[in-house]
């Protein structure tokens, strides 16, 4: 028979779904997926309950639900004094992954490059390589992760479309400065270039670091899509909801890649997160506080038992490091051999 995709059949499983299914096989706590042990806020969830009963479950617009819309815009405004226009520039997708996907897709032809910067969440690249564009990797090294400057400008090029910026960083933790951003702001109008930024953690973040948006940043306004999660904001991860903000005419483009993709996102929880991102102040900064608190826990129990750890500004993650314990193979080895 004709081989399938090529990309895809080279491709193997997410190492989420590989240590998930080893935790579950051998009762092990699972610290190798990014989703918190914990429900999500009770109102929140029971808006969505309550949602299944009022006879509107049938498919929602295109680009989301209008209570949907207007709660991402007033987000952004509140958070960041981004004015963003409900009716053009939002669109509600399912789940940041799709979103992800829907940008590269609004943005990219084949032929195009788009600037990484590892490490990096494992579904950028596929994505990438299967819309036939070209990652130009640069790499951010422990244990600061400072932006590598020389790096990134020889990345930029005439073929450059787009940088993919993802901040809060997965897995790093690392929440980008200001200043960077504005070193990026500039490689990007040198070279004419797109944002997609993936700001899914961007209420995850812990005192002495904020969230900036790229989208902020002089001149960034018409370049840049942004992404963000009700998974992560509300930990209800298994929700899949995730938001699209940007300028209409490239969010007009993200919403034809959504209606190819999964075309809506269940009414319902749509309801409920509008809910959602109108909450209070304090209910954000509990979020991060809790996260830092389980964050330092965390941490100190890696420590005692020989790991060193490095800093956490934002997320869920923590990088521990294992060498200090001996272990001669590599890292899914040693992931693989502390499950068993």
């Amino acid at each position: 028979m004709k081989p399938a995709n090529s990309l895809l059949s080279a491709a193997g499983t997410t190492i989420f779904t590989v240590m998930s299914a080893l935790a579950m096989r051998h009762q092990a706590i699972n610290l190798g997926q990014g989703f918190p042990d914990t429900e999500g806020p009770r109102d929140v969830v029971e808006a969505a309950a309550a949602a299944l009963l009022d006879q509107r479950n049938q498919y929602p617009p295109l680009t989301g639900l209008p209570e949907l819309r207007e709660a991402v815009a007033a987000a952004n405004r509140r958070f960041y004094g981004l004015e963003i226009d409900p009716a053009a520039g939002v669109v509600v997708t399912s789940g940041a992954t799709e979103a992800i996907t829907a940008c590269l897709m609004a943005l990219l032809n084949p032929g195009d490059e788009v600037v990484l910067m590892e490490p990096l969440y494992d579904t950028y690249m596929p994505v990438v390589r299967l819309l036939g564009a070209t990652p130009r990797l640069v790499r951010l090294q422990p244990p600061h992760w400072d932006l590598p400057r020389a790096e990134l400008a020889a990345a930029f090029g005439p073929r450059t479309k787009l940088l993919l910026l993802n901040t809060p960083m997965n897995p790093t933790g690392k929440v980008f400065t200001p200043e960077e951003l504005g070193f990026l702001a500039g490689l990007l109008q040198r070279h004419d270039a797109y944002a997609v930024c993936d700001e899914v953690y961007e209420h995850l973040v812990f005192a002495g670091a904020r969230h900036v948006p790229l989208m902020t940043l002089p001149g960034m306004a018409g370049r840049c899509l942004r992404i963000g999660s009700a998974g992560k904001t509300f930990s209800l991860t298994g929700w899949k909801v995730g938001y699209v903000s940007g300028p209409p005419d490239l969010a007009g483009l993200v919403a034809k890649a959504h209606q190819n993709l999964t075309f809506a996102t269940p009414p319902n929880l749509q309801r409920a997160v509008a809910l959602g991102l109108a909450k209070p102040e304090a209910y954000f900064a509990e979020l991060a506080e809790d996260l830092r608190r389980q964050r330092d826990l965390l941490a100190a129990g890696l420590e005692r038992l020989g790991f060193r750890t490095l800093p956490a500004q934002g997320s869920y993650f923590i990088t521990a490091d294992f060498a200090p314990l001996g272990f001669a193979g590599g890292d899914l080895a040693f992931c693989e051999a502390i499950t068993a």
